[in-house]
């Protein structure tokens, strides 16, 4: 059976909408680390500023890059709290409100991509 090699025109697509989801990513959580949004987007809210259906995002982004869009957006949460808790002048409760989280609910996100807490993480980091 003979596959049908993909039009570069669609190639260059999928990957245009990659670069525009990781520029919205970026773009989002700086907004979040400087107070001017209040209230963290989903992935269907990127897809609608990409004007394409969610699922067509996520497969989009599963093909060029091998990950879906949540894993690329808490790759980058989880980079910016790294930032925010090396600020010792910051509590733990002061990162996760910046980020639209509850401590607690932070602390579980926290230390499922990092492995400790935010206080083992400040610890660890203020150790070395």
């Amino acid at each position: 059976m003979a596959t049908t090699p993909i039009p570069k025109k669609i190639l260059a697509r999928q990957h245009e909408i990659t670069a525009d989801f990781t520029r919205l990513v970026h773009a989002h959580v700086d907004d979040l680390l400087a107070g001017y949004a209040t209230e963290a987007l989903e992935i269907r809210d990127f897809a609608g500023q990409l004007c394409i259906h969610p699922t067509h995002l996520s497969n989009t982004l599963k093909l060029t890059t091998g990950e879906a869009p949540c894993a690329i957006f808490e790759r980058r949460l989880v980079a910016a709290a790294k930032e925010l808790l090396a600020d010792p002048r910051l509590t733990a409760a002061e990162v996760a409100a910046r980020l639209t989280y509850d401590p607690s609910n932070f602390t579980k996100f926290f230390k499922r991509f990092v492995g400790v807490t935010p206080k083992q993480y400040r610890e660890k980091l203020w150790a070395a």
